[in-house]
């Protein structure tokens, strides 16, 4: 039980990095003092936080459903 909750500490931390790091509407090259361009689509960097984000709130969720049941 403690190892689940361990765990979903570190995902939590994890996936709260990964949100705060995705800006909105700007992309990620705003954040680091990147230019007004137009967006257009997720690429490099912006996609792979975009889908850690995705699947680090899928494994929170599954966890805190596995630790309900346990």
């Amino acid at each position: 039980m403690a190892l689940i909750t361990t765990i979903e500490v570190l995902v939590s931390i994890l996936l709260t990095i990964a949100i705060l790091l995705q800006h909105r509407s700007a992309g990620l090259t705003a954040t680091f003092g990147g230019g007004g361009a137009t967006y257009v689509q997720r690429r490099g960097a912006e996609k792979v936080l975009y889908q850690a984000s995705i699947w680090l709130s899928i494994l929170f969720l599954s966890l805190a459903v596995l630790q309900w049941y346990l």
